[in-house]
């Protein structure tokens, strides 16, 4: 435990977002894609990793209310990531606008410091 005390927050959060984000597109590939035992298989598969997703937010050495910014930014991009791999879809133009946004946003409530 104490490695993981040493580790920078950023990394606590791109391991929850993307065991977050693969987690729930596995569960949706069970959904539509997949019957039977196959389905039950992946949604196992899928919850495992919300799980973890959890746990490993609740890890990140920050107060649970002053991650929200970064988190959220690292979320949307991690989410275009594994929609890009997984379903082979290119993010719109509104999504990266609004994408941008979303980053300008969650940057501006993790490193905004009011005096």
């Amino acid at each position: 435990m104490k490695f993981l005390q040493n580790l920078h927050p950023i990394v606590f959060l791109l391991i929850a977002t993307t065991l977050e984000v693969s987690g729930d597109a596995i569960i949706r590939l069970s959904i539509f894609n997949h019957s039977g035992w196959i389905r039950i298989g992946f949604a196992f598969i899928g919850a495992i990793l919300l799980f973890g997703y959890g746990f490993f937010l609740n890890l990140t050495p920050v107060e649970f209310g002053q991650v929200v910014g970064l988190y959220i930014t690292t979320l949307f991009v991690v989410w275009q990531a594994i929609n890009f791999i997984i379903f082979h879809k290119t993010p719109s133009l509104p999504i990266i606008v609004g994408g941008v946004l979303v980053v300008a946003g969650g940057l501006i409530i993790t490193f905004w410091k009011e005096k």
